[in-house]
């Protein structure tokens, strides 16, 4: 847990450097900002978890053959499976959190955060634009104030909407006011002008001169009604049993496939990694033996594991064959570990194996070649003690 709360952090750390802007030039309040980054990190759980298992097991392994209590557990006629069982039991806990936050705490949170931002677009007239700043809420929507009242009111108002391909509209008022009625947000412009032209411009553009104008701001939301959820933001049976009308699923159906797959590949990891620790560095050995490159090669082989499982999730999504290979990484893991216990040493061999080891040695030393060999040094029976034998 030491070792996860502490990859969450840095994992943290690098999500809110990113999002860094969202609480200084875009105004919102601190608290804001740590929930949203927050919501972000179940995304990262599933390559979080099984790192810190590694870690963990690799350190436990470690302290152990420091002390040289892998050598008494040996010693006592303890097997390597007598090693493995907790740890196992461990990696099985932490493939169930796996697989608990992929099907349901991601999705969860992802949903979440983006009521976050739908919630932060609707207040972003009085809480997020800054004075002398060009903000744009979207594609096409430009805002900028020149300075905003101790009251809140926004001084110097400018908005330029360039979102309709047929229509060009901007607004410009000495004030602007931001009102809510029945919960839905307006905003009160006071002596300004509003500027419409026709995109390509085909007439003069027509120019409206106001004391008070209203402007509903739900009108600056996404023209369409559809909110777009992406495979991440869905649950299991959302992203199995889509709907045959669903837009996000016949615009990238590729993705939902890669998705629901990797959320069931992804736990494997935990229980290879384990199984691969143990096999590398689990053995009792003298404290006099290195054992970095034992460590140094788990981790490496355990990395480029997951690195290939994300290479493969890419290759699901150009094509359906690859889907075996997206299994086959951790499960191919988990047999290459357990045989290396089983069989990494050799009095782990089992009966029925030693006779074919032993063939194999004899057909192979068959094969080499014979070299000539000298002839011993003869040494002569009688003489004087000055003799010398020759070869």
């Amino acid at each position: 847990m030491l070792i996860l709360l502490s990859l969450s952090g840095v994992v943290w750390i690098a999500l809110a450097l990113r999002q860094l802007n969202l609480g200084t030039t875009e105004g919102q309040d601190a608290f804001t900002f740590i929930k949203m980054t927050t919501l972000a990190l179940p995304n990262m759980m599933g390559l979080i978890a099984p790192v810190a298992l590694l870690v963990a097991v690799i350190h436990t392994l470690n302290r152990l053959s420091g002390d040289s209590e892998l050598i008494v557990l040996t010693a006592s006629g303890a097997s390597s499976w007598t090693i493995t069982r907790p740890l196992l039991v461990l990696g099985a806990i932490v493939a169930m959190a796996v697989s608990f936050v992929n099907h349901v705490g991601m999705p969860w949170s992802l949903k979440m955060l983006r009521e976050y931002v739908i919630q932060m677009r609707s207040d972003l007239i009085g809480q997020v634009i800054q004075p002398g700043r060009f903000s744009s809420m979207e594609g096409g929507l430009t805002i900028h104030i020149r300075e905003r009242a101790p009251d809140g009111r926004l001084l110097g108002l400018m908005m330029h909407d360039t979102r309709d391909a047929k229509v060009a509209t901007s607004y410009l008022a000495q004030t602007g006011t931001l009102i809510k009625q029945q919960g839905q947000p307006f905003l009160l412009m006071q002596d300004g002008h509003v500027l419409r032209r026709a995109v390509p411009p085909v007439e003069p553009p027509q120019i409206i001169e106001f004391q008070s104008y209203v402007v509903d701001l739900q009108r600056f939301e996404p023209k369409t009604g559809h909110v777009e959820l992406k495979p991440r933001e869905r649950y299991f049976q959302e992203l199995a049993y889509p709907a045959a009308n669903d837009p996000d699923f016949q615009r990238q159906p590729d993705q939902f496939r890669a998705e629901l797959h990797e959320r069931f590949a992804n736990p494997f990891y935990a229980i290879a990694f384990v199984l691969l620790a143990v096999a590398f560095i689990g053995r009792a050995q003298s404290t006099r033996q290195n054992r970095s490159e034992a460590i140094a090669l788990a981790g490496a082989v355990c990395m480029g594991a997951r690195v290939g499982g994300l290479a493969a999730n890419n290759l699901v999504v150009i094509n359906a064959k690859w889907v075996p290979i997206l299994y086959g990484l951790p499960i191919g893991l988990i047999i290459v570990g357990l045989l290396m216990i089983q069989f990494g040493g050799r009095t782990n061999r089992p009966p029925w194996l030693r006779p074919r080891i032993d063939a194999a040695r004899e057909r192979l030393t068959g094969l080499l070649p014979k070299w000539p060999r000298g002839r011993k040094a003869e040494v002569p029976t009688g003489g004087s003690t000055g003799a010398r034998g020759r070869t």
